[in-house]
């Protein structure tokens, strides 16, 4: 494989999470009984007209933002004809010569730790077909159209052949994934194929400047399964060459069970679709006015957080992109952080504990019991000692439980740090007496036996002992 270098393009279909369908009424539910969310329209009746949901080509525009792309002042929906069962009216409305967004781009981290930037040609919003159910009903071995899925809004992604190897095109896949849930565009799920892919690959010796002959790898929706694909159809195309074979510019269909592609049908060409605007829908105007409102109203997006947050707050990197990698993790953080600005405090706990007892209860941040008003006043007794950090864990737990705020937890169960040297004192005085050969050791040079000192401590008090206090008064009295 060496000898050879693999080049990637993809095609991404983003669905929108609009309510109701691209060109009419119905709504976008999934998991409805099938052909329940069907009208004239969507299944292509003679006489019914498409009209343009608004919401898409807003989706569009924000999508087009994020990604650095050129908005188009004027686009254009064509009709891409072809014959499939689950396609009623015999072509799909999509956009060709002029889409909506053009000549964006995507900066990715490679492998080796450096920077890439992918290409992006267009974005064009464009109908999603229906479904083919095979093997279910009465016969076992019939095939079964369900509409439901017809007319809902999709967002074509299409980037340049810029990625290499399949760790890049998978980069490269994740963050455009990320960038659409920030927008809110797509709720981004793979398994209801929200989020699926096209990939190109084709492979050329290593100096060539011309590209070899394309394979498109066709429906992937699982990250793993996308890089497997690219990885068997590299290895698959370049045994055919050296076995003095030719690639076959085809569509192929991947088999994660088998582990291998099989071909599906010859690739289509444009010229194959006879693409023609659509003469029911007029040219599509988007003036800069209404850029600049889409613009003004874009969430932070996780480049422009990780930089807030090392730079501005000084959190590290790894902080940085934990807390940024989900949207909802990173505005439970910021209003935590609008309530107490330590930042490394709100930071540790939201990334640890919070994120652990999240995965362990199989909730969303979004539905955690826990909100930013009660972690904040808990946070707002550690740092003024009324409870150590080893305490917090136990306020933390009933909090999770109970939903009472930390004052009444710490109240309720007499969890308030002991501070008093006259309580601590004693204990450490009756700790040195009973210890002789510990003390020893200590004052031998041997730093690591204050730990079990410390710990007599905190075991005698329940934990209830200030940490800090502890070690101030043991190495003083153990040093005399």
């Amino acid at each position: 494989m060496s000898a050879y270098e693999i080049v990637i393009g993809l095609e991404v279909h983003v669905q929108l999470s609009t309510q109701t369908k691209i060109f009419c009424g119905c709504s976008t539910d999934f998991g409805n009984e099938p052909n329940s969310q069907t009208c004239p329209v969507c299944l292509g009746l003679p006489g019914a007209l498409p009209v343009l949901n608004r919401e898409v080509v807003e989706s569009a525009i924000k999508t087009g933002l994020a990604t650095h792309c050129k908005i188009a002042p004027r686009s254009i929906f064509a009709r891409k004809n072809y014959f499939y069962p689950d396609l009623p009216k015999g072509y799909q409305i999509s956009q060709f010569e002029l889409p909506i967004c053009e000549h964006g781009y995507l900066d990715i981290d490679t492998e080796k730790g450096g920077a890439k930037r992918v290409g992006l040609t267009r974005i064009h919003m464009e109908e999603d077909a229906g479904k083919l159910v095979h093997g279910e009903g009465v016969d076992s071995s019939s095939s079964f159209v369900d509409l439901n899925r017809a007319c809902t809004p999709l967002l074509e992604v299409v980037s340049e052949p810029d990625m290499r190897n399949s760790e890049e095109a998978i980069a490269y896949l994740k963050k455009l994934h990320q960038i659409v849930v920030y927008l809110g565009v797509s709720d981004g799920n793979m398994e209801q194929g929200s989020f699926r892919c096209d990939a190109n690959v084709s492979v050329r010796p290593v100096g060539q400047k011309e590209f070899g002959t394309r394979t498109e790898l066709k429906n992937l929706n699982s990250f793993r399964f996308i890089k497997q694909a690219i990885e068997y159809e590299a290895q698959r195309q370049i045994d055919l060459i050296e076995d003095g074979g030719t690639v076959v510019q085809e569509t192929r269909l991947f088999d994660p069970d088998a582990g291998e592609s099989r071909s599906m049908r010859g690739k289509e060409e444009a010229h194959d679709y006879r693409y023609f605007p659509d003469p029911d829908l007029v040219p599509l105007v988007v003036n800069e006015e209404w850029v600049g409102q889409v613009r003004d109203n874009l969430p932070e997006l996780p480049e422009a957080k990780i930089h807030r947050y090392t730079e501005k707050l000084g959190l590290s990197a790894y902080d940085a992109e934990v807390l940024s990698a989900d949207r909802a993790t990173a505005e439970f953080f910021d209003a935590c952080l609008g309530l107490l600005p330590n930042a490394k405090l709100c930071a540790n706990w939201v990334s640890g504990d919070l994120a652990g007892k999240l995965n362990e209860e199989g909730t969303s941040i979004a539905d955690s019991p826990v909100t930013p008003e009660l972690l904040t006043g808990m946070f707002k007794r550690i740092q003024d000692n009324t409870i150590s950090g080893k305490i917090a864990k136990t306020v933390f737990e009933e909090m999770w439980t109970s939903g009472k705020a930390a004052d009444t937890i710490i109240e309720e169960k007499g969890l308030e740090q002991v501070s008093d040297t006259g309580a601590i004192e004693p204990i450490i005085d009756e700790l040195i007496t009973n210890n002789a050969a510990q003390v020893e050791q200590f004052r031998a040079g041997k730093e690591k036996v204050l730990g079990f000192f410390v710990g007599q401590v905190m075991k005698a008090t329940q934990g209830k002992a200030n940490p800090g206090m502890v070690n101030q008064l043991l190495r003083k009295k153990l040093s005399e």
